[in-house]
């Protein structure tokens, strides 16, 4: 999955039409904790506080290009693709069924009620959400959306498009991994941009199925995903995704959610950012890389904000939330 910068380009014009350019900020006392210069592309600065609603956007105007006559779409998520989605969806009048399993964040839940879903609860986590919504999909007549979907990449790839347009001398860029459309989107940017900056994508120690799979040179699932950073909770890796982040990305750091809580602490007293945990996974690898990164100029993706106040309380309090 390539794209040019032309088509890049047009899925930032179509995305900007409905959601600012996010920011860019180098922050001085995470440079210092870091040993490093450090960027945070800020991604919960979004309508949707989380990177997935570019994605969203590009998915659902490609779908009434070419579906003319689709009622609506159905998909599986842990909180934020889903709001992506049934904004969309929901704007272009079309109907939004979302699968989420049963335990999900209170709050993202009722964010993607307020933008319009129809919100079923199956399952123990993601991915066996996912296969009952992609079985439901034809019993009900909605199309089904995968978590990793060409225009879904197209439009996630507008964020790597804005960052390394507005400092293209990143020596590095962290990014975190789900399903794999934030790495993806992020390389395609780069490879458009012909630029060499390493992209290195982040697992969680409880969720370690990207890293597994390119350690090993093929896919390897896992029996469970437990990690309170549910964006990165996937026990099940997308196949497409693996062939773009196995030969593209430079490597695949695993951060305990020991670790993860630290970065969001780090983020809040530093920036006075929240993050949630998949947010500050890419920070946390840096940290944990802060040798091997010593005096470089690296990039750190903010991928979304939106945790369960709960659990920021935890974490703010000095605690790791257990799930």
């Amino acid at each position: 999955m390539q794209f040019t910068q032309a088509e890049l380009e047009a899925a930032a014009a179509l995305v900007h039409s409905q959601m600012s350019p996010t920011p860019q900020y180098a922050w001085p006392q995470l440079s210092e904790r870091a040993g490093c210069e450090v960027w945070v592309k800020h991604e919960n600065h979004g309508p949707t506080g989380a990177f997935k609603i570019r994605g969203g956007i590009a998915f659902i105007d490609w779908l009434r290009r070419t579906q003319p006559d689709c009622p609506g779409i159905i998909t599986a998520t842990r909180g934020n693709h889903g709001q992506s989605l049934a904004r969309a969806a929901t704007a272009a009048g079309l109907r939004a069924v979302i699968y989420v399993p049963r335990g999900n964040s209170v709050e993202k839940n009722a964010a993607m009620r307020a933008f319009g879903a129809e919100l079923r609860e199956h399952g123990d986590d993601f991915d066996a959400a996912r296969e009952e919504a992609m079985r439901a999909s034809e019993a009900e007549g909605l199309f089904p959306v995968p978590p990793f979907h060409t225009e879904l990449v197209r439009g996630v790839a507008t964020y790597g498009l804005e960052f390394l347009r507005a400092v293209p001398d990143l020596d590095a860029v962290y990014v975190p991994i789900g399903c794999g459309s934030g790495i993806c989107g992020t390389i395609a940017a780069r490879d458009a941009l012909g630029l060499r900056t390493e992209v290195i994508g982040v697992v969680s120690d409880g969720a370690q199925t990207a890293k597994l799979s390119v350690d090993a040179g093929r896919l390897i699932p896992t029996d469970t995903a437990r990690t309170f950073a549910d964006g990165m909770a996937v026990r099940v890796p997308v196949q497409a995704a693996f062939d773009i982040y196995s030969t593209k990305a430079s490597r695949i750091v695993s951060v305990s959610d020991a670790e993860v809580a630290e970065a969001i602490r780090i983020y809040f007293r530093d920036t006075h950012n929240i993050a949630e945990g998949a947010g500050a996974a890419a920070l946390a690898a840096l940290l944990q890389e802060r040798e091997r990164m010593a005096g470089r100029k690296v990039g750190v993706i903010l991928s979304g904000g939106n945790i369960d106040t709960d659990w920021a309380v935890t974490v703010l309090s000095g605690g790791v939330p257990r799930v």
